[in-house]
Order: C-alpha cells, then structure tokens, then sequence
C-alpha cells in the first residue's frame, strides 16, 4: 500500500512539474535560505574602521532586489522608447546601469529616513514607494502622475523623498537642512543627499559640508561618480578624482557602486555614523550610466562602445546580482525568468495608461503653490485670465 502511494505521489508531482508557473514553487523546495557573500572592502578616508568585507543575503532579500533592479531597468527602457515617441517631452535623465545604487541605498536605511537627489531621479522614486504606473504617468504629464503631472521627469516627489531637483547641486544645502530639521526634532532619522560627480564641484558642497560638520548633522553626502558629468569626463573637470575625500575634514568612504551588497553594507554603516551623533559622513559610489547625460546625449561621442559594452558585459549590477544568486543556490534560471516576465508585463501595462490618461485640466494649473494656506488668486499668461491657488 505504501508503495503504491509512493508511485502516485510521484505522478502528480510528476505532472504538476510540468507548469511552469509551479515548477519554480517545487525547486524553491530545494533552494538555500541565506549565503554569506564576500564583498569589496571599501577605500576609507578619517575612518580607523569601515563597512564589513562580508555580509548575509537571504533568498527573500536577493528575489525583491533583483525584481526592483528589473523593473527599474525595464521602467528606464520604456523612458527611453516612450520619450523618442514624443510622450515624454522636455528633459528626461536615465540611470540604467545605476541600479544598485538606489535599490542598495535603500536596502540600507529605514522607511522614515529622508532621500533627496539631483534629477537622475526616477529609480529613488520607485525604490522610495512610488508606483511604475505613477512615475511614468507623471513623465507623459498626465494627472494621475505622482506631482499631478506638473512636475515631469525632474521634479517628482513622495514620502520622505524630496525629488528630483533640477538645479545642479542645489539639493545638497537642501539635504544638509532636511538633516537639521531631524536633529532639531530628535527623531533618530537621517538624510541622503546625493548628487553626481559634476556637481561635486559646486561651491555649495562645500558650504553645506562646513555647516552639516559644525552642527554635527546627520547627513550622509552620496556622490554618484558615474564618470562623466554631462559630456566630460571626471579626469577632465576635477583636479582630485577622489571625491570621496572631498569633504576634508568629513571621513569618507569609496564603495563599489555596481554591488548591491557593497552599497547596502557602506550605507548601513554611514546611516549608524550618523545616529551615533558624530555627525556627516560622504560616501563615494563608483557606478555607471548606459545611456547619456540626458536624452539629447547620444552618450558615445566622449566614450566609446566598446567601454560601454564592457561595462555591460562585465560589471552590470543586476546581472553580477542574478550569479550570486544561481551560484549560491538562492534562486535558478527559471524563477528568474519568471520574475522578468512579471516584470515586463507591469511596465508595460502602466506604459499604457500613461500614454491614455487624461491631462490636468488648465484650471489647476495654479493649485499646491503653497501647503496648508488659504486659497489666493494668480494671474495667468494675461491680465484677463485668473487662476486660484489650492493646497
């Protein structure tokens, strides 16, 4: 009898193998639960100690990375294919190749703490909680887009996140005042402020620097060194490439920005400096952009293809994640595709609705000019047209 039973339970598992929305539920059987993975030690500056040379990965954690990294690499394809569509109009910055710079940042941190960037900002605003739907319906400026359509591909905003900024560098100073906002209120948060290597030549770093170390704020300043600022390389706008340095008498770290492990443990490690009360901590991200500067930057007219099809070939964030993961027995080819697919499918529908939704209609075009004040008048593009202002 037991034998027979046997012999059934291995036709049925037989045939339930052979679906494939199952066959990754009956291998997942067999998959490891966490790895301890090696990582870069980082390059430190002021510091006796850094982040850990090796930190824990569980199966959990490694499957929501590599989705996040997919969709935010799938979501700046149909960017990229919906601006030369002419949805998207105006500026439009992409960070493909980048991604584990965001999805590590915030594997670091806690959901209360603060993120302000420059305007390569379309992969905090997923990684900070908005939807795919929402970001790309606010890039095609449609009402249902997360700043109501009014804000585009450089000013988005959600929860603890304050865009997208289109100033260079300006975010900063504003990072560095997010930071005392949380001292003064003793709330235990810190901020990111993040801005990218052309911008770490900005006066104002340094101001915000100077400040963020006299008041011990708890600020961690995260350049971005993808190695190009708009069309320069960093060997030719900056006389010392080590930006992780720059902050003198701020101690420092430069991180491996195409490992997602490597930015999550630096940030760990930089958030804990802060909320010790010794104040701000710059931390470098060696990382890399696929496309150009922004839209009208063909990107290969001061780099070559082949450099970026080595970056591609040898270095890609979400591909260096995806071995781990096989080769430690996390996860395997099919359950990955199955992700991909899963993933292919939500951008492609929210691309769908950002192309069909509606417009914000003209009389809102003044409204939340300001919070929380009494509604005022504002004159429009004549005297003889007049909008209110609502919060």
């Amino acid at each position: 009898m037991r034998k027979m039973l046997a012999v059934v339970v291995s036709h049925v598992f037989s045939g339930v193998a052979q679906k494939p929305g199952l066959r990754g539920l009956l291998a997942s059987l067999n998959f490891s639960n966490d790895v301890t993975c090696d990582i870069k030690k980082c390059d430190l500056y002021r510091l006796e100690e850094g982040p850990p040379t090796s930190t824990v990965l569980t199966r959990a954690e490694a499957l929501k990375y590599y989705r996040t990294m997919q969709v935010i690499r799938r979501m700046e394809m149909k960017s990229d294919q919906l601006y030369k569509q002419k949805f998207i109009r105006g500026f439009c910055h992409l960070c493909d190749g980048q991604e584990a710079c965001c999805v590590g940042l915030e594997a670091g941190i806690n959901p209360t703490d603060h993120i302000i960037t420059s305007y390569r900002a379309h992969g905090f605003c997923y990684t900070r909680g908005l939807s795919v739907k929402s970001i790309l319906t606010e890039l095609t400026g449609r009402q249902e887009g997360c700043a109501k359509g009014k804000g585009g591909s450089m000013h988005m905003y959600g929860k603890h996140f304050y865009g997208g900024n289109g100033i260079v560098g300006a975010q900063v100073p504003l990072g560095a005042g997010i930071a005392f906002a949380s001292k003064y209120l003793g709330s235990g948060e810190v901020c990111l402020a993040l801005y990218g290597d052309g911008a770490a030549n900005q006066g104002q770093l340094a101001e915000a620097y100077n400040i963020s170390a006299l008041w011990k704020l708890p600020c961690v300043f995260i350049c971005e060194n993808n190695r190009y600022g708009m069309g320069t390389s960093i060997e030719r706008s900056s006389a010392s490439t080590e930006y992780y340095k720059r902050g003198f008498f701020i101690p420092g770290l430069r991180v491996n920005g195409m490992d997602i492990l490597s930015v999550r443990e630096a940030t760990k490690f930089a958030a804990d400096h802060c909320r010790s009360g010794k104040g701000p901590i710059l931390m470098e991200l060696q990382t890399y952009r696929y496309h150009g500067h922004s839209m009208s930057d063909p990107g290969i007219s001061y780099r070559t293809r082949e450099e970026v099809r080595d970056m591609r070939s040898k270095s890609d964030p979400i591909m260096l994640l995806r071995e781990r993961m096989i080769n430690n027995n996390l996860s395997n080819v099919e359950e990955l595709k199955e992700i991909d697919a899963d993933v292919k499918k939500e951008v492609e529908e929210a691309a769908q609705f950002a192309t069909t939704a509606p417009e914000p209609p003209l009389e809102e075009l003044a409204h939340h000019i300001y919070y929380q004040n009494p509604p005022f008048e504002v004159r429009g593009t004549n005297k003889w047209i007049k909008y209110m202002s609502f919060s």
